[in-house]
């Protein structure tokens, strides 16, 4: 099942520049939803030694995280896309975000705006997060 984003199919290629995004997946059985983040990308790193000096050399290398095979950090979601199966259920990026800052304050936003908390329909058991101010000020266009 594709990640969808302005109604087509999301690639690797679409996340050049950002980090991450902010989702929403729905239930298509009974209309519940989930509204969370995942980055795009993971860092690892790698360590070489100078055969001749012999300091080690960390290097962190940026690969594509496991965003396509993600069903968000529900315990409740991933048992009922297990139970259903991934054809029951759609997956929408809601925003790409260029810094992690930024995935936390619209993860938070799409959160408070539909109530997840209050709102039975939704997986969502958790909202929260500190966000700083410069963590988004200059950052963003809205």
């Amino acid at each position: 099942m594709d990640w969808l984003y302005d109604g087509k199919a999301i690639s690797e290629e679409d996340f050049e520049g950002y980090i991450g995004f902010v989702y929403l997946i729905e239930n298509k059985t009974n209309g519940r939803k989930y509204i969370g983040q995942k980055k795009a990308w993971s860092h690892k790193f790698s360590v070489k030694t100078n055969p001749v000096t012999k300091k080690k050399k960390k290097t962190k290398i940026i690969i594509p995280s496991d965003w396509r095979k993600y069903w968000g950090s529900s315990i409740e979601l991933q048992g009922d896309v297990a139970t259903l199966g991934e054809e029951n259920f759609t997956r929408t990026v809601l925003r790409l975000c260029k810094t992690k800052g930024l995935m936390n304050y619209f993860e938070l936003k799409e959160q408070m705006n539909n109530d997840v908390l209050l709102d039975e329909t939704y997986y969502n058991a958790f909202v929260g997060g500190k966000i700083h101010r410069k963590h988004v000020i200059g950052k963003t266009d809205v």
